[in-house]
């Protein structure tokens, strides 16, 4: 979570990130805190030495082997103006909730809220992200309500929060008060308008309200706030973290990916579309569009092929053929298509070739039997009228 109001949260809800600790190992005190059991000391066991472990070593002597050591030096990572023993709270919440351990998480936010209080600590922007990571805890632990509070006194700390508004639209949805959900969600789009979460959910939560309330939906919402343009303005030009980066990356290329996909299914489908109506010319362009996106897609190049022999293209038939053997070496279609290409060069040992291992590969398939009859007669014809031209000696 770190600087807690810098980005926004997953669907989840809890989205601020965590800079963690390891929870103390000691048995957990009333106060949330943690203290040592007292360890029992024990005889040394076989193979140890001043409580070092030994092992043999390949060449037949020991090597000692100790205890990895734990890194905890996050907890004394700098956060905000708070004091290192509250920065120490903070981070260690943290670590905790990266790790999934919310309750742990919520117990270390509220020492570290319960110590600003104590020491007389006004700093409201951090005051602000300790409410709001505690919040993410209790939405990740389905405690709507508690995260609700908590979100109301971040925003009171500091009015137009990203973080704290998105979680208490989550909040607020999950307990189904969908009107006050709709006006966090279109908060925060004004302040932010890439945040999908937001768009998503008021989309869904606008088809519930004309469903609940009818035409005039919009007049039972509560005002919707108008964030001032210097908060829009400071957001634009808060720095992004390097996760927020990566993640803004990772969203581009997957919308790329579904881009892509979307495409070449829709070049595909039209393609084979032209070849049922015998546009062999046009489904070929479609297939060609379809390889840029996908070079590796055999089906492509065998049905390219079927273009390239109606257009009496032989030679590229052939050579889309050798390209799908190459990526499916066993493919029947790839076989049989490149034996009409040999037969169209008049190369029909190569396509009787092509026949058999079609014929190998399924004994059922007709249309190769019929073939392979066929070139064998245009083979033998071959062969007859090269005997009848070659001059004799």
């Amino acid at each position: 979570m770190g600087n807690a109001q810098d980005k926004p949260p997953g669907s989840g809800g809890g989205g601020g990130r965590s800079d963690q600790a390891t929870a103390g190992s000691g048995t957990r005190s009333r106060g949330g805190g943690s203290v040592e059991k007292p360890q029992t000391r024990r005889a040394p066991q076989k193979g140890v030495v001043n409580g070092t472990q030994r092992e043999n070593s390949p060449a037949g002597g020991q090597v000692e082997r100790g205890t990895p050591a734990v890194d905890t030096s996050y907890l004394d990572a700098p956060a905000g103006a708070l004091p290192p023993h509250l920065a120490r709270l903070k981070n260690e919440g943290n670590h905790l909730f990266k790790h999934g351990q919310f309750g742990d998480a919520v117990e270390k936010y509220t020492q570290a809220i319960d110590g600003c209080a104590e020491a007389g600590i006004d700093s409201p922007e951090d005051l602000c992200i300790l409410f709001s990571n505690r919040a993410a805890c209790y939405l990740k632990d389905g405690n709507s309500t508690e995260c609700i509070q908590d979100c109301t006194k971040a925003l009171e700390l500091q009015p137009y929060s990203l973080k704290p508004l998105l979680r208490r639209a989550m909040a607020y949805e999950s307990l189904e008060r969908y009107r006050k959900a709709y006006v966090d969600y279109k908060t925060v789009l004004q302040i932010d308008t890439g945040v999908q979460a937001a768009h998503d959910s008021v989309h869904r939560i606008t088809k519930m309200l004309i469903e609940q309330d009818g035409p005039g939906w919009r007049e039972n919402l509560p005002e919707i706030p108008t964030v001032p343009l210097s908060v829009q303005q400071q957001h634009r030009e808060k720095p992004i973290s390097v996760e927020v980066a990566q993640a803004r990356a990772a969203r581009v290329v997957q919308e790329e990916v579904r881009r892509k996909e979307a495409r070449f299914t829709l070049l595909k489908r039209e393609g084979n579309n032209l070849v049922k109506k015998g546009l062999f010319q046009e489904a070929l362009e479609k297939y060609t569009e379809c390889l840029i996106l996908k070079p590796d897609e055999c089906a492509l190049y065998t049905n390219r092929a079927i273009c390239l022999l109606k257009l009496n293209r032989f030679e590229e038939a052939k050579q889309d053929c050798d390209s799908a053997l190459q990526l499916e070496p066993g493919n029947k279609k790839a076989f049989y298509r490149r034996a009409l290409a040999y037969k169209g060069l008049q190369d029909y040992l190569s396509a009787s070739s092509d026949l058999q291992e079609v014929l190998q590969l399924d004994l059922n398939v007709r249309e190769a039997e019929q073939e392979l009859e066929v070139v064998t007669n245009l083979l033998r014809q071959s062969l007859m009228d090269n005997t009848a031209h070659t001059p004799r000696v």
